[in-house]
């Protein structure tokens, strides 16, 4: 246990090393390390710094190395391998009639990627698998994660070499801002800027429904309009409130210590359930 706490804990050290590379990049393009107001609607804020794709550049192969580092740590353990196969079994079935998404249905041998099943803001133009367990354990869960993090750099590699120049945000100004520059020479411009801040942007009288494939699961957004710049009703599907409701039905059986793996490898996280 003592050799497994080690192993464990060097893992989670290294990650909170890799972690501040990643935020001190988004901190280049958006300002902000942790929240950043980057994306909007109708494009970006901006067009990222030439030394943030630099940093990207860096941090790829980088990255590469130290995946294999984690894995040299846990994937052979003998004592982490004892402690995570076998343990919070999720069969197929019941990962799919619990609504589970993400690693915590593929662990389980689902064949369900949104970005494959519905490709969005470019994914089907890149090529990436689709790791599969086997068990659908902790230890099955584990791996899932470990060989995306690989397919998340072969996306972003591949990102990198095709990245095309041109606009990063539309020219509709009804609801995306003008540029400062158009300010000065332009009183439509100041009058889509004054009715943006103030009022906002109205959406028709209709419902559209979107998801996308986060590293936890599926989230997904309902958004009803009124013909103004209200909304009749919005809400976000997370994939967090269903994997704690799945705890009940893969901890009876288990020891309280194996709890802790159970809850790691499913990956919810509570300001994510309370919404």
């Amino acid at each position: 246990t003592h050799a497994l706490d080690i192993g464990a804990m060097s893992v989670f050290l290294y990650a909170m090393r890799e972690r501040e590379h990643i935020l001190n990049m988004y901190e280049i393009v958006s300002g902000q390390r942790m929240i950043g107001s980057f994306s909007r609607p109708g494009g970006i804020w901006r067009d990222v710094p030439p030394e943030f794709l630099d940093k990207v550049r860096e941090f790829v192969p980088y990255m590469h190395e130290k995946i294999n580092d984690y894995e040299r740590l846990l994937t052979g353990n003998p004592i982490w391998v004892d402690r995570t196969q076998g343990i919070g079994v999720i069969e197929p079935e019941d990962a799919l009639s619990m609504g589970l998404t993400g690693a915590s249905l593929r662990g389980s041998g689902v064949n369900y990627d949104i970005r494959k099943a519905m490709p969005y803001m470019g994914y089907e133009n890149y090529e990436f698998d689709v790791p599969l367990g086997e068990h659908g354990d902790v230890f099955d869960r584990y791996i899932i994660r470990v060989e995306e993090m690989r397919q998340s750099l072969r996306i972003i590699q591949q990102v990198l070499d095709t990245l095309p120049d041109g606009p990063v945000r539309t020219e509709n100004r009804k609801f995306a801002p003008p540029p400062r520059s158009e300010l000065g020479t332009s009183m439509e411009a100041v009058i889509h800027h004054f009715k943006l801040w103030t009022e906002g942007f109205s959406l028709p009288d209709e419902e559209g429904f979107v998801a996308i494939e986060s590293p936890r699961g599926e989230i997904g957004c309902y958004l009803h309009g009124t013909g103004g710049n209200n909304p009749r009703r919005v809400h976000f599907k997370t994939p967090s409130i269903i994997s704690i409701q799945a705890l009940k039905h893969v901890s009876p059986g288990h020891m309280v210590a194996d709890l802790v793996g159970i809850i790691g490898s499913l990956d919810f996280g509570l300001g994510d359930s309370d919404r």
